[in-house]
């Protein structure tokens, strides 16, 4: 996967709103919750142009049953993905480009815990949120073509600050 950091896009919370609901008519009661997160989710900082979504669901095997609702609406399920109790699903455009990433959890795990506090917490601070921007966007330019590298480059950063 190429690695490409965007400047911020007023457009992406509109996005997030949009395929939530979409989300929720999709899976009825069994979502609890759709929370925006990921780098788009925090104003004014780069970010990959990807939509992260954090669903949240009170027994993540229940979702299981939910996939071909989640296929209709163009997202590819990928199961735990690495991550032990996580669900994980990705949609691309037409052209191929991953566009929205849902990442669920059962309500209330360490999991979605730690993603919201990630994110209110780059939103309430914005001067580190803009220092996380930079690293972000000299990663990218380093390894435009390794997304490991571009990940890896991050967590010291992320941990640092949860």
């Amino acid at each position: 996967m190429k690695v490409h950091v965007a400047p911020y896009d007023p457009s992406w919370p509109t996005q997030f709103t949009t395929e939530a609901e979409c989300i929720r008519a999709a899976l009825g009661g069994v979502a609890v919750a759709v929370h925006h997160i990921g780098s788009t989710a925090i104003p004014e900082i780069f970010a990959k142009p990807i939509i992260d979504i954090l669903l949240e669901v009170d027994d993540i095997q229940t979702l299981d049953a939910f996939s071909s609702a989640l296929a209709d609406l163009g997202y590819e399920a990928k199961g735990e993905f690495g991550i032990p109790g996580r669900r994980y699903f990705r949609k691309e455009s037409s052209e191929g480009v991953r566009t929205h990433q849902i990442h669920a959890f059962e309500r209330g795990s360490p999991a979605s815990e730690r993603h919201l506090a990630f994110r209110d917490y780059m939103i309430g601070q914005p001067t580190i949120a803009q220092s996380y921007s930079l690293l972000k966007q000299r990663l990218a330019a380093s390894h435009p073509d390794d997304i490991e590298a571009y990940m890896d480059g991050k967590d010291s950063f992320i941990k640092e600050h949860e």
